[in-house]
């Protein structure tokens, strides 16, 4: 698949840190999910809401440099793979060009209104790749 990047950017707030005054690894995950989110939303139509919802079956995170009090971060997601009912999303969250960790999740989609697992329709495939 086309390697769309979406990204956002943040600081660090003190609420974020842990006792050891880095971040706390709850927020790298709540920025995972925010980086699925806010990419979907841009993606998607009222229309595609009404028909479908996405779940997480799978959290992979693998964090390698400390964020800190006042650090700028840049999270970063794309669409690795899609295939039946999954999507592969990756997630990078760097500060400048260094990469502090990278998230690997894999989504499920789901019928809105049965909450069954559904093949991901060519439409939502083809979003994936114009952005």
């Amino acid at each position: 698949m086309n390697k769309k990047v979406f990204s956002f950017h943040l600081t660090i707030t003190e609420d974020e840190l842990d006792t050891l005054d880095h971040v706390n690894n709850v927020y790298y995950l709540q920025w995972v999910q925010n980086a699925a989110q806010k990419h979907w939303d841009l993606l998607s139509t009222p229309d595609l809401n009404k028909k479908y919802v996405w779940i997480v079956l799978r959290h992979e995170i693998d964090y390698l440099q400390a964020a800190k009090l006042d650090d700028e971060i840049s999270v970063s997601t794309w669409i690795e793979n899609v295939y039946g009912v999954k999507s592969e999303r990756i997630v990078e969250i760097k500060k400048n060009a260094k990469l502090l960790a990278r998230a690997k999740t894999t989504w499920c989609l789901l019928d809105k209104k049965a909450m069954k697992p559904v093949r991901i329709p060519s439409e939502i495939i083809k979003i994936f790749k114009t952005i």
